[in-house]
């Protein structure tokens, strides 16, 4: 089920499914840095079907952490369109966009972002407190999440008692339990070691096998190579567009 607006800009629930996750037309960004105007992005189409595994990709300034922003609603284009689902999201308003970030965008960062004084179990569940949605059937579909990503022996844990794997499946589990229309995932391996990149890919590998969408952000190759797509940015514009492998 996916949002749409009402008259007074609130968001509702819509059964019909869209194609597209994530739509992005003609889509700029810019900015003034001391005086200087900067194009961070030039002029964007993009289109991420549900159930498609984008690695987004450039070096730096090419715009990728732009695009970032602009699809986890936390910041708006200068001009062009983004459509989540149905909603075209440069309509919103502020409380709206909070709305959608909150329910439908599944969030990974490379820094983890636990609660320190929260258990594992706690952890997965702040996005539910936010809504208010906090229940004995929620807690069991967090205890659900958490086996999932293998932390069944690690409920009440804090971070500080995890590694940086397991903290990333905290985070990962975290991100799916609003089932969101994707997982929005910012150099989720930046911080760990080749082994353990490689359980976290392995993870985002069976998630994308059981129909996820996930758009991850990484400057690493054989990160992006365990996607189905890789879209590489240059100079705030889509220099390639490559299919890797069918959804």
């Amino acid at each position: 089920m996916f949002a749409k607006k009402k008259k007074d800009d609130s968001v509702v629930v819509k059964d019909q499914e869209p194609f597209f996750a994530a739509k992005l037309t003609g889509v700029k960004r810019e900015y003034v840095l001391k005086g200087e105007t900067v194009y961070a992005l030039r002029g964007v189409d993009l289109e991420v079907p549900v159930g498609d595994y984008v690695a987004i990709m450039g070096a730096s300034g090419s715009g990728k952490s732009t695009m970032l922003n602009l699809l986890g609603c936390l910041d708006r284009p200068t001009s062009g369109k983004i459509w989540l689902g149905h909603d075209d999201v440069t309509t919103l308003d502020d409380d709206s966009l909070s709305e959608i970030r909150a329910s439908r965008i599944g969030f990974v960062f490379q820094s983890y972002n636990l609660i320190q004084q929260l258990t594992v179990i706690e952890n997965i569940e702040v996005p539910l407190y936010y809504q208010g949605n906090t229940t004995l059937r929620s807690r069991k579909r967090c205890v659900e999440l958490a086996t999932m990503v293998g932390l069944e022996e690690r409920l009440n844990h804090r971070p500080t008692q995890l590694s940086g794997g397991q903290q990333q499946r905290v985070a990962i589990a975290r991100s799916l339990v609003n089932d969101p229309y994707f997982i929005l995932a910012d150099e989720p391996t930046g911080n760990l070691d080749s082994k353990t990149t490689a359980e976290i890919l392995d993870l985002l590998d069976k998630l994308s096998e059981q129909g996820r969408t996930i758009i991850l952000v990484t400057h690493e190759d054989d990160v992006g190579a365990r996607s189905k797509r890789i879209v590489r940015l240059r100079d705030g514009l889509i220099e390639s567009d490559t299919r890797l492998r069918p959804i």
